[in-house]
C-alpha cells in the first residue's frame, strides 16, 4: 500500500525549514586585528626659519673697457677669459700719432715760455721808467698787457702738453679692477673710433666678492609680514640675515654672506623686488651668471609643530594626518602645512596641538574610527640584524 501524498507534504515542509535554518547559521568572519603603527607626540618648539630662493650670481663690479682715444689697435696683451690684476696692461694702441702731438705741444710750450720771458724782462725795464715819468702810462700798460698775455699763453700751452700726455697714456689700456677679462671685441689692426660704440673692447668682471641676487614676490612679503605680526616668526637683531648658497649639484658653498641691498620698489613686470647679498669668493668657485639656491638664515619660527613628511597625506580637501585619540582609535585630522624643515620633516601651521599622537609609520593600514596598536618605530640598527638572519 502507498501512503497518501497529503501525509508526506507536512514532513517535506518541515525538512526544508530545518535545512534553510542550518544554512542561515554561517560562521561570522574573524575580527580584523588592530594595525600596528608608530606615533610621535607633538611638542611645540622654536626652530630656524630659513626660506629658500632661486638666485643668480653677479659680478660685484663689472667694468666695460673702452678706448678713450681714436686710433689703430696694435696689440692684445692679455689672455682672453683669464684672471687679470688691477693695473694690468690689456691693449696697446698705435702711439706714434700721439707722440707727435705731444712733441708739438711741448714745442708750443717752449715758444710761449720764451715769449713770457721776453715780456717779463720788458715789463721789468718799463715799470721803473714809468715811475720816473721817463715813459708814459700807456707804455707801462702795454708792457703789462704783453706780460699777462704771455703768462696766460704759457698756461694754455702747458694744458695742451698735459692733454697730449693723457692721450698718449690712453694708448696703453689697463684693467681698472682685478677680475675675469672677457674676449676682445676688436682684433689687432682694427681702427677704433672713441666717439662710436665700436670703441668697446671687452669687459672685466670682479668676482671676489661676488653678488647673489634673488627676487621676493609680493605674496611672500605679505605672508612674511603677517607671520611677524602674529609673532610666529621673529627676525634677527637689526635684521642681520646671513645667506647660504647651494650649488647646482646641491653641494654647500663654503662661505656665507650678508644682505647688502633690497630694492625699495616692486617690479611692474614681475610683482617682486630684488634682494642682493655679497659673498666672499676667494677660491673663484662662483662665476657671474650661475644659478644657485639662496637660503636666508637668521629668523626663528616660534612654537612650531614639526612632523615627518611621511605622516602627512593628501586628501580631496587638502592635507591630513591620522591622530590616535585617548581611546586608542585613529582619527582623521585636517592640517595646514607650511615649509619643509630639514630633509624629512614639515611644519604644521594649524590642525595639531601639543600632545597629539600622530601616526608616522603604518599610515596606509589605518582605518578611521578603528583601533590601532602603538608600537615602537623600527630603527636601522635594529633592522639590520634581522635582515642578516637566514
Amino acid at each position: 500500500m502507498f501512503a497518501s501524498p497529503r501525509l508526506h507534504l507536512p514532513l517535506a515542509l518541515a525538512a526544508l525549514a530545518l535545512l534553510l535554518t542550518a544554512c542561515s547559521k554561517e560562521t561570522p568572519p574573524p575580527q580584523r586585528p588592530a594595525p600596528a603603527v608608530s606615533v610621535i607626540t607633538t611638542e611645540p618648539r622654536d626652530i630656524p626659519y630659513t626660506p629658500s630662493f632661486v638666485a643668480q650670481t653677479e659680478s660685484s663690479r663689472q667694468v666695460n673697457i673702452v678706448a678713450r682715444v681714436s686710433g689703430f689697435l696694435d696689440k692684445i696683451v692679455y689672455r682672453e677669459g683669464e684672471l687679470v690684476k688691477e693695473g694690468q696692461l690689456l691693449f696697446l694702441l698705435d702711439p706714434k700719432p700721439f707722440e707727435a702731438q705731444l712733441a708739438a705741444a711741448r714745442g708750443e710750450l717752449q715758444s710761449q715760455q720764451a715769449r713770457f720771458t721776453t715780456a717779463q724782462a720788458n715789463l721789468g725795464r718799463v715799470k721803473p721808467l714809468a715811475q720816473q715819468n721817463a715813459l708814459s702810462q700807456s707804455d707801462l700798460d702795454r708792457a703789462q698787457g704783453e706780460f699777462d698775455s704771455a703768462k696766460a699763453a704759457v698756461f694754455s700751452a702747458q694744458a695742451k702738453v698735459t692733454e697730449a700726455e693723457l692721450n698718449l697714456s690712453y694708448t696703453r689700456i689697463h684693467s681698472p679692477v682685478t677680475g675675469l677679462a672677457s674676449n676682445s671685441v676688436q682684433r689687432q689692426g682694427a681702427y677704433l673710433n672713441a666717439m662710436s660704440p665700436d670703441s668697446t673692447l671687452t669687459y672685466v668682471a670682479a668676482i671676489d666678492p661676488v653678488w647673489v641676487t634673488f627676487s621676493v614676490s609680493q605674496n611672500q612679503v605679505a605672508k612674511w609680514r603677517d607671520e611677524r605680526l602674529k609673532k610666529r616668526i621673529v627676525s634677527p637683531k637689526n635684521d642681520h640675515y646671513e645667506v647660504e648658497i647651494l650649488m647646482a649639484d646641491n653641494s654647500l658653498y663654503p662661505y656665507r654672506g650678508k644682505i647688502n641691498f633690497a630694492d625699495p620698489s616692486f617690479s611692474q613686470d614681475t610683482g617682486s623686488f630684488m634682494v642682493r647679498a655679497v659673498l666672499p669668493n676667494p677660491d673663484k668657485l662662483l662665476r657671474p651668471g650661475m644659478f644657485v639656491t639662496a637660503n636666508v638664515h637668521g629668523a626663528m619660527r616660534t612654537n612650531a609643530i614639526v612632523v615627518p613628511q611621511l605622516a602627512v597625506q593628501q586628501g580631496s580637501n587638502g592635507h591630513l594626518v591620522y591622530v590616535v585619540n585617548p581611546a586608542g582609535n585613529a582619527e582623521v585630522r585636517p592640517v595646514v602645512v607650511g615649509d619643509y624643515y630639514g630633509a624629512k620633516d614639515i611644519v604644521i601651521l594649524s590642525g595639531l596641538h601639543a600632545g597629539d599622537r600622530v601616526v608616522v609609520e603604518g599610515v596606509l593600514k589605518v582605518v578611521p574610527g578603528q583601533p590601532v596598536k602603538i608600537v615602537e618605530p623600527a630603527t636601522p640598527a635594529a633592522a639590520a640584524p634581522q635582515a642578516a638572519q637566514p
